[in-house]
């Protein structure tokens, strides 16, 4: 059965200025798909997709475009990397759950709702437990981050959808070329400032941007796709392998230690967020290899040769 058998073509995403969301609408076909973005300054594209303006929070005209779609995905959200004032984590949290539940309450007003509701939600749902593994099983973390995320899936499961299946995307650390933690981290590389981080025992669950997308895809043609999912590559590493490996593919031999009080106070100084360098948690894709999904980047050196355009100098004697 083909894609154009089991959905109609009309795809409705929050936060499609994001890099995921724009990633994502550039996988679409545009002759399968008619993409609408609900977006607080809607402008007219040049890319056949539409923009319908939203405030993230109340019911309005926008509700109506879910009306006979076939999926609705919401990435709506704060950025996190920031510091972490009183009005910022409010923020975090209110543009997190206030989305989500403005979405599920515009499904259940629908006369023809989507078929499935994918969501956005973080690795952050475990909290900072080091090197443990977490599965999509695994209790829910405490602190601040973990509490946000808890929340933002409970303003979905808290939503009676009956006709609409809905899928939570426990997103890692995406790698991606021009956006995200990659470019930054490049930079510090380059400056030999491309250490570990912390203690460096902290590990990194991260996924290349083109599984990331890879995995939307899955939530929103899979049939049987429904609840959380680990949105992680199988090789999640530890900081300081992470660091060690980045290193090794752009050349760069030197890469000074970063302590714990020098990395909150650089971020602080930055109007980022250092708290996010040092937690970490091992997330395992468990569901999506249950269900077959196949990484392109399973391991962390093909993943950042990629994207990073450093191929390998036995590349082409291999294949030869």
């Amino acid at each position: 059965m083909t894609q154009g058998q089991l959905f109609p073509k009309k795809l409705v995403l929050a936060g499609g200025s994001g890099s995921i969301g724009q990633a994502l609408i550039a996988s679409l076909p545009a002759d399968k798909w008619e993409i609408v973005v609900l977006t607080r300054s809607p402008e007219v594209r040049g890319d056949g997709v539409r923009e319908v303006a939203w405030d993230g929070r109340t019911q309005g005209e926008w509700a109506a475009e879910l009306d006979g779609a076939a999926a609705v995905v919401n990435l709506a959200g704060k950025n996190i990397d920031c510091r972490p004032t009183k009005a910022n984590r409010e923020g975090v949290l209110r543009s997190r759950v206030d989305s989500t539940r403005a979405i599920g309450e515009a499904i259940q007003k629908a006369e023809m709702p989507p078929a499935v509701w994918v969501n956005a939600s973080a690795m952050a749902y475990y909290g900072d437990v080091g090197a443990r593994e977490c599965l999509e099983n695994s209790p829910p973390g405490r602190g601040f981050l973990a509490e946000v995320c808890q929340a933002w899936e409970a303003a979905q499961t808290n939503m009676e959808t009956p006709q609409t299946r809905q899928v939570r995307l426990r997103i890692s650390v995406v790698l991606d070329r021009h956006s995200g933690a990659l470019p930054k981290l490049k930079q510090l590389a380059h400056f030999a400032l491309g250490g570990t981080v912390g203690s460096g025992k902290q590990v990194v669950s991260w996924i290349h941007m083109q599984d990331m997308i890879d995995a939307v895809r899955f939530a929103i043609e899979a049939p049987d796709a429904e609840g959380p999912y680990n949105c992680v590559a199988p090789g999640a590493v530890s900081n300081k392998a992470f660091q060690r490996t980045l290193r090794l593919v752009l050349g760069e031999w030197v890469g000074l230690w970063a302590p714990a009080f020098a990395v909150k106070l650089g971020a602080w100084l930055m109007g980022s967020n250092g708290e996010l360098a040092l937690m970490g948690a091992r997330l395992v894709p468990k569901r999506l290899q249950k269900a077959g999904f196949e990484f392109l980047y399973p391991e962390l050196e093909g993943a950042l040769r990629d994207l990073l355009d450093k191929p390998s100098k036995h590349s082409a004697a291999d294949a030869a």
